[in-house]
């Protein structure tokens, strides 16, 4: 065998090599994050629905929660993505000939921009609609009853569900580009079809998380005040424990003496909000015990972080703004190859990644935030213990949408120039200066707009609550019409 056969096999060799040591490291990671989704989802479900007598309705909700745990790990990896990716070329920037981290290229970062593609539309369009329909299945009229039936029953739905979509999908494309070619392509199911409504769900994430982020930066402040010590002006913790404990007590002597009062009583109702006011005694008690450091301290400077994040992404959105109009690199685009280690993505070197990095997890947690606070969604929020699988399921499909839309917000809002890779940046619309435009005009002044009418109504009620005068009696005069009708 000659020189150069021995030189091509050693290069398959080697390439073979990389091959399986990414997808080790690929394996790990999402095993990581799948136990940790597990263990989250765990806590949040409901013990009921999987320890019932009838052992195949248990069954049935085990697979769909193992389901709802994997849709949820590719939502976290989905999270990570960018940040990682950023994270990893500023690494091999300042380590580039290290040997501990030959692991770390550019083939392993475009892997796993694939691989969250691919499981994200895995998820979204099999894995969590078969999850709920496999909850809701009784099996067909006549059929033997068993796992066995649901299934049979969950995949005819599936696939009537597949037949719907594709169709919707098709007229979709037939009304927004009403070309043959392109209305033939959707023919190529894996090439063209899934991608093509990839995009279409992406978008509706990006929308979704235009409208949810501002919000959540808004509810932060709120949000983190109620999480911390705040400092004696601004809250009389003494008062509310001493209002907390005469309601238990007159609850409790409620309970104790149910005959002293002439209405019925629900006992299970006042046996609950007892509980409730135990547990939120317990907190007061231990914010009432907190150091004045963290009294004096803690509360103003989380307060003074959020502020100076969320000043600094509306910051970011209006310099990318302007730098749209005049440069046309601004406009977010594709990356085909992942070419790690030759270029910072950030003006200020290492620093600016890792404010790039903080921001982008600052903005997904608004995201998430406003999200449950929005009235349209409330009702989704998961409760500890007590979260039904339908729900379960619901909230991993949300998430995940959000998730998988956020590597696209960050770059169309410029947070970061890091390119999207893989089929990320094959999104038709990403090309449209109008919708790019008029997407980080919105957010800017919907951000802007939620922040100075939050900010200003939350200082004017904790001046008011400081100087006591919310515990003023109002004056008769501040209700005329009502005044009026006694008069007459």
């Amino acid at each position: 065998m000659e020189a150069a056969d021995y030189e091509v096999l050693s290069v398959r060799e080697q390439l073979f090599h990389e091959r399986v040591r990414e997808c080790i490291i690929s394996t790990l990671l999402f095993a990581t994050l799948y136990i940790l989704c597990h263990i989250t989802l765990t806590h949040f479900k409901r013990p009921a629905e999987f320890t019932t007598v009838d052992d195949e309705d248990a069954t049935v909700n085990k697979i769909a929660l193992e389901l709802c745990t994997f849709t949820l790990a590719v939502s976290l990896g989905a999270v990570l993505l960018l940040p990682f990716s950023i994270i990893s070329n500023e690494v091999l920037l300042s380590l580039p000939r290290n040997y501990y981290i030959q692991w770390l290229n550019g083939s392993l970062i475009h892997g796993l921009w694939n691989l969250v593609f691919l499981f994200s539309n895995l998820s979204l369009i099999f894995l969590m609609p078969f999850a709920y329909f496999f909850t809701e299945s009784e099996g067909f009229a006549g059929s033997k009853k068993g796992v066995l039936g649901r299934v049979y029953e969950t995949v005819v739905m599936l696939m009537l569900l597949t037949l719907l979509v594709l169709g919707m999908v098709w007229v979709a494309s037939a009304i927004v580009d009403n070309n043959k070619t392109s209305r033939e392509s959707l023919y190529d199911f894996w090439e063209y079809y899934l991608p093509y409504l990839y995009s279409c769900i992406s978008f509706l994430g990006v929308l979704l998380l235009l409208v949810c982020t501002p919000l959540g930066l808004a509810r932060m402040f709120s949000v983190t005040g109620k999480l911390l010590v705040k400092p004696r002006v601004l809250e009389d913790l003494e008062e509310q424990l001493y209002c907390s404990a005469f309601e238990e007590a007159a609850l409790t002597r409620r309970i104790c003496n149910p005959t002293s009062c002439w209405l019925p009583l629900d006992m299970e109702l006042l046996h609950r909000q007892v509980l409730a006011l135990q547990t939120q005694r317990v907190l007061l008690e231990k914010r009432w015990k907190a150091s004045a450091w963290q009294r004096n301290l803690g509360y103003p400077l989380a307060m003074l972080c959020l502020l100076l994040l969320t000043g600094l992404s509306v910051l970011i959105v209006a310099i990318h703004i302007l730098e749209l109009l005049i440069d046309e690199a601004a406009m977010p685009r594709g990356m085909q190859g992942a070419s790690l280690g030759q270029v910072s993505f950030s003006k200020l070197g290492s620093f600016g990644a890792v404010i790039q990095v903080v921001l982008i997890f600052y903005l997904m947690v608004s995201s998430i935030v406003g999200f449950y606070s929005s009235p349209l969604f409330r009702g989704l929020r998961p409760r500890w213990h007590d979260t039904a699988m339908t729900q379960i399921i619901g909230n991993c499909v949300c998430l995940l949408v959000l998730s998988s839309a956020l590597p696209v917000f960050s770059r169309t809002l410029g947070l970061t120039r890091f390119d999207l890779l893989g089929d990320f940046g094959r999104f038709n619309w990403l090309g449209n200066f109008y919708i790019v435009f008029l997407y980080n005009a919105t957010f800017a002044g919907l951000t802007t707009l939620c922040l100075v009418k939050t900010f200003t109504a939350a200082v004017r009620a904790e001046l008011i609550r400081a100087f006591g005068l919310d515990r003023l009696p109002l004056p008769v005069s501040a209700f005329p019409r009502a005044s009026r009708k006694t008069q007459h």
